[in-house]
């Protein structure tokens, strides 16, 4: 089986290198590294010879929001075109355990989608974090199911997919159509993949012992800074799917008085300023 490694990246560059030193720990070492870089000509430079060797895809964007659907679907273009048999998908933020691409071969069947564990590290010391010491760091999200590392969890909810890390053989990743380009910014399109996954058939499958390490970064609860992408990108669901994704975050913006829900038409838009002004004590 070929294995192709994508990421992301757009700054971050600390995290980049370090998800890099753990696929050249991991077991099996990765057959393919896609790397698109999204207007960051920087980050080419921080892979240079090191090992696994990258396959660097530059990618430039207008606007204020990334294109994360389109760029994953250019690096899983790039894999296939050179034979990838499965697809491992990991945010530039997640460090792979030593055992995640062993597990997620091991596992790989037609009409799965795969998820691993996401561990979240604490802030890391000045020296940076030391590979060998993350597993010891943080536990598994607790949201997601944590099997054991031999166990492989099937008919899992599609509701709790995430994009952090997963994978895909080559023949469901053409199955479910690759991620909605619809989407741009902050949320939705890796909900969006699942819902199209379960519409067609595809499987959740939680497997264990294929953990993923989440380096620690600065973030909102709620995310603000997102507010309009959400807004956006959860219209977009709704017009798709005919209900909201990220209901959590849009009632957290209308008790910070940022936005307001019609239930008679199940609407949420940004309020105007003054219903901000108004709102925003309670």
């Amino acid at each position: 089986m070929r294995v192709a490694v994508i990421t992301l990246v757009a700054g971050r560059h600390r995290h980049l290198a370090l998800q890099q030193r753990g696929l050249a720990a991991s077991d099996l070492a990765p057959d393919h590294y896609v790397v698109i870089t999204l207007d960051d000509p920087g980050a080419a430079d921080v892979l240079q010879n090191q090992l696994p060797a990258p396959d660097v895809l530059p990618l430039s964007w207008e606007g204020r929001q990334l294109p994360l659907a389109a760029a994953r679907n250019a690096g899983a273009r790039r894999a296939l075109d050179n034979n990838a048999d499965l697809l491992v998908f990991l945010d530039v933020d997640c460090v792979p355990g030593s055992t995640l691409l062993s597990r997620y071969a091991q596992t790989a069947r037609h009409g799965a989608l795969l998820c691993g564990t996401v561990a979240y590290l604490p802030p890391p010391p000045p020296e940076g974090y030391r590979l060998g010491a993350l597993p010891d760091l943080a536990s598994p999200h607790p949201g997601r199911p944590i099997p054991a590392d031999d166990e492989v969890l099937t008919g899992g909810e599609h509701n709790l997919f995430w994009s952090l890390s997963f994978a895909v053989t080559a023949s469901t990743w053409r199955l479910i159509g690759g991620f909605c380009e619809r989407y741009a910014g902050y949320g939705g399109e890796d909900t969006d993949f699942a819902r199209v996954a379960k519409s067609r058939d595809v499987d959740l499958w939680w497997v264990g012992g294929a953990p993923a390490h989440h380096q620690h970064h600065p973030v909102s609860r709620p995310p603000v800074e997102h507010l309009d992408d959400i807004l956006r990108n959860g219209a977009v669901y709704r017009e798709r799917w005919g209900s909201w994704p990220m209901t959590g975050w849009l009632h957290e913006f209308a008790r910070l008085g940022l936005v307001h829900h019609d239930p008679v038409t199940d609407d949420w838009s940004r309020c105007a300023p003054w219903a901000r002004a108004r709102h925003g004590d309670k």
